[in-house]
């Protein structure tokens, strides 16, 4: 794209007059039409020097420097649509819109009011006009060739815009002049209020509210304070008032506290004159009886007990239709809800480039709404991520990143996350004009809370411990007995999530409840201040402590997946439960919980983390109390460090615990203690005999146990030895008959790694064609299960594969991003065997060629390079090589 214009700028928005009634008709032809349609528009505007921004469907987005240049392209566009030979029952008719003024360039995106002006002026419009605004008028009037002329409509309320646009009708000579009135509030009644700002985003729920309200009588909008709902039942409301010539009303209801005077509220937004004993209701009755009419009823959560008046005027007036806008449903027949979803955030583990973060909703809302306190706000590569994370941290709800935008004036995005993450209450208030509920999120938030019951209440508070949501069987475990929350608490959990301060989360095999963290500190105080605060917390310690055990047995079989995927679920429950036991003194819990994870720990590329929590707990001042526990604990320590390549620390782990082990008299315990310890010394070449004498102890005692799966793997580090001490032959016998162990008691986890080990012999036994069928069986293992260490070594398995093949440019390709993703799950051991056979990963190259390659490399994903070792290793073949001469 060539340099976009930037500071006075004109804006040209377009799109086809009854794009879904030509769909209709045309059927398959339709995108023959569109795409002449679009043909015609990109000829057209770019023989003018317009800059196209964006296409979505039939809608154009076009930039000028010159407002004269707009004019002449946007008259082009309706000569050249009306020369064209279109379909009979196919006419193409646009309505075009244009706006001069400026607004902020982030990347390749316009953010600004006057973007959203031109849009206005647009959709006001009809199939073949072009509508100009004042400011475009007062550039182009004196300048205008002659066959364009300018014809003044007059002043008109657009939607969403605070004060009334005067509008020009561009003529074109030898087209079409005379159009139907504007599609602008006047057309029809209303009494909409004037917003001050711009309506950013939410064309999905815009577009889906929509067709549901042509669906259902009754439409509830529902969604915590903070959300959106009121704004977005505007948009709605605008946008479908020609579909309701009788009039589109607006009721506010927060200032109303008695259900019966609902009626009377509605009937004053309507100008309804009630005269002496007529009661309201009939008055509304009476009065929309035969009209089309939408009625938006807004904040509408503390009159649930009025609902049924929404029943009464519905079946009396078969034209009308009902917005509402609510924190807890009406639950009434014939209600739709519509849950009104966060405004869409970034991923911020991959945050993509300033261009593309700035189309996320979040993200445009704050730069728009921190542009208009601070003018000379700018978003930048540096602050991006700051800003991105603001929006995360304040859940993407509206009404918390206008409130974090208006703190720019004091703070940077940077110096404003960083006090958000210790609290919320740095957002400070907002608006003086606005309600007292909506001045600060807490306040939205005590808003809600103060409709609850006492058993509601306490229930909202104890679920504050849960950090990203819980399944059901763990709430009911830590949030109840039944008897302290005034009910069942699967009920009590539907009456919350009906106020929207909890979530129902779908596609889950169990219902799955999620509170917003912006609600969470908002109970947590709440929970604090109950005073059962630590007694709740220790529930969920237990409850978690209780899902980790009964993982475990489940990790190393075809059940793998699952039972990590669930784990993963839950992991910011098991960081919360573990930094609670850590933090309360709790060694047993501490040490019992951290030896219960470590494997998924070590699967799911989370080592760091890992060995962090395993270190707290065993420096917990009663941790030797625990001697059970402690040694779970050593274990896990140990094996942790393995796969960090600490080879000198894990030796140091498992001798204690090998230690420890000898005086207890299990038998199994021993035999697992002297395979652990045999390990660090195998991988580390430091000496052979020791960890050999270990392992040949730990194999009798296994086999004397019946245990085939502890026999399996024994035989497979036996295999690993023989790999380091490079005796070839006898380690593939070896490893052999582990990998038929392992297949009998179907422990998919053991199998792969000596699949792997058996990979690893037969490359350097020369046979590159065995290792690439290991490497690729042992990947599809691990894929089953994502086990991410795993899928990191047999990527720089694959990448050596691919270099034996002949390709050194992919393959050290490959190596590169095997060693980014090493260092960031925390997979450090297939460093080490890289350092130890002193392969650098970038042999058969120059230097100039590895660094471009290793350069590619460092940014793909885990899933690229997979994707690309796998289909580079099965579409070549080589010819056996000898790689130990």
């Amino acid at each position: 794209m060539t340099r976009l214009p930037t500071g006075t700028v004109t804006f040209l928005f377009s799109d086809i007059e009854g794009s879904t009634r030509l769909i209709q008709q045309l059927g398959e032809r339709y995108p023959d039409v569109l795409l002449a349609h679009h043909t015609i528009q990109r000829e057209a505007l770019a023989a003018n020097r317009g800059h196209e921004l964006r296409t979505e469907g039939d809608s154009f987005f076009i930039v000028f420097e010159s407002a004269l240049d707009a004019c002449t392209g946007a008259a082009a566009v309706q000569e050249m649509l009306a020369q064209h030979s279109w379909p009979q029952d196919g006419q193409v008719r646009v309505r075009i819109g244009l706006h001069t003024g400026e607004a902020t360039l982030v990347g390749n995106e316009y953010l600004g009011l006057d973007v959203h002006r031109a849009a206005r002026v647009a959709s006001a419009g009809h199939g073949g006009q072009v509508l100009i605004s004042e400011t475009t008028r007062a550039l182009v009037e004196h300048a205008l060739p002659p066959r364009l002329t300018l014809k003044d409509l007059g002043l008109h309320r657009l939607k969403d815009m605070a004060r009334p646009e005067r509008l020009f009708q561009l003529s074109v000579e030898g087209l079409l002049s005379e159009f139907p009135a504007l599609k602008t509030l006047e057309a029809t009644p209303n009494n909409l209020p004037t917003q001050l700002t711009s309506f950013i985003g939410r064309d999905d729920q815009v577009r889906e509210a929509k067709q549901l309200l042509t669906r259902s009588r009754l439409l509830t909008l529902t969604g915590p304070g903070g959300t959106g709902k009121t704004r977005l039942s505007l948009q709605i409301a605008a946008d479908v008032m020609d579909s309701f010539p009788d009039g589109v009303y607006f009721v506010p209801l927060a200032s109303v506290q008695d259900p019966e005077l609902v009626p009377s509220a509605i009937a004053q937004a309507l100008a309804i004159s009630i005269t002496g004993s007529r009661r309201p209701i009939e008055a509304l009755l009476d009065h929309l009886r035969d009209k089309r009419t939408l009625l938006v009823l807004d904040n509408f959560e503390q009159l649930l007990a009025a609902a049924t008046v929404t029943t009464e005027l519905l079946e009396a007036s078969p034209g009308l239709r009902v917005l509402v806008s609510s924190r807890a449903v009406l639950r009434i027949y014939g209600e739709q809800e519509f849950p009104v979803p966060p405004l869409a955030l970034p991923d911020l583990k991959a945050l993509p480039d300033l261009a593309t973060l700035s189309q996320f909703e979040a993200v445009r809302l704050f730069i728009e709404r921190a542009v208009a306190v601070k003018p000379d706000f700018q978003a930048t590569n540096e602050n991006a991520p700051a800003i991105a994370g603001i929006g995360e941290r304040v859940d993407g709800l509206p009404l918390a990143i206008e409130l974090a935008a208006a703190r720019v004036k004091l703070f940077s995005p940077q110096a404003l996350l960083v006090r958000l993450e210790k609290s919320l209450n740095a957002l400070g208030s907002g608006a003086r004009d606005r309600p007292g509920r909506q001045q600060t999120l807490r306040g939205a938030i005590q808003w809600s809370y103060d409709l609850l019951n006492e058993g509601e209440r306490r229930l909202l508070a104890r679920f504050s411990v849960f950090a990203r949501g819980s399944s059901l069987e763990q709430v009911e475990t830590v949030c109840g007995p039944a008897e302290d929350i005034g009910g069942d608490v699967v009920e009590a959990l539907d009456q919350l999530a009906d106020q929207s301060l909890l979530r129902r989360l779908p596609d889950f095999d169990e219902p799955r409840f999620l509170m917003l963290q912006t609600i969470r500190e908002f109970a947590s105080d709440r929970l604090e201040q109950s005073g059962e605060a630590a007694s709740i917390k220790d529930r969920h310690l237990q409850a978690f402590i209780a899902l980790a055990e009964q993982a475990r047995p489940y990790l190393f079989g075809r059940l793998r997946k699952e039972w990590l995927d669930r784990l993963e679920m839950e992991q910011d429950n098991f960081r919360a439960a573990l930094d609670w036991a850590i933090a309360s003194g709790n060694a047993r819990s501490a040490l019992l919980l951290s030896a219960s994870l470590w494997r998924f720990w070590q699967m799911r590329g989370h080592i760091h983390e890992g060995r962090s929590g395993v270190a707290q707990a065993l420096a917990l001042p009663t941790s030797t109390e625990h001697r059970a526990e402690r040694l779970l604990a050593l274990e896990a320590a140990g094996g942790l460090a393995y796969w960090q390549a600490d080879m000198e620390s894990a030796q140091r782990f498992y001798d204690e615990c090998l230690e420890m082990t000898r005086t207890t008299g299990d038998t199994r315990a021993l035999a697992n203690a002297l395979y652990n310890a045999a390990f660090p010394n195998v991988v580390n070449m430091s000496e052979t005999a020791r960890p050999r004498a270990l392992l040949e102890e730990a194999l009798p005692l296994f086999r004397e146990l019946g245990d085939q799966a502890s026999v399996a793997r024994t035989l497979w580090a036996l295999g690993n030895g023989l790999y380091f001490e490079r005796k070839y032959p006898t380690a593939k016998s070896v490893l052999e008959e582990s990998q038929a162990l392992f297949r009998t008691v179907d422990d998919r986890f053991g199998l792969a790694w000596s699949i792997h080990t058996h990979g690893l012999v037969s490359l350097k036994a020369g046979d590159v064609d065995q290792a690439r069928q290991d490497f690729l069986e042992a990947l599809e293992l691990f894929q089953e299960a994502r086990d991410v260490s795993g899928l990191v070594l047999q990527l720089d398995n694959l990448s050596q594969v691919i270099r034996a093949q002949g390709d050194p440019g992919r393959a050290t390709r490959l190596a590169s991003a095997a060693k980014a993703h090493q260092r960031s799950t925390g997979t450090s051991l297939g460093q080490l065997l890289s350092e130890q056979e002193g392969r650098t990963g970038t042999e058969g190259l120059s230097e100039v060629e590895a660094a471009n390659a290793w350069a590619e490399g460092q940014r793909l994903t885990l899933d690229q390079a997979l994707a690309e070792a796998v289909a580079a290793a099965r579409n070549r073949t080589s010819t056996p090589v000898n790689r130990d001469d």
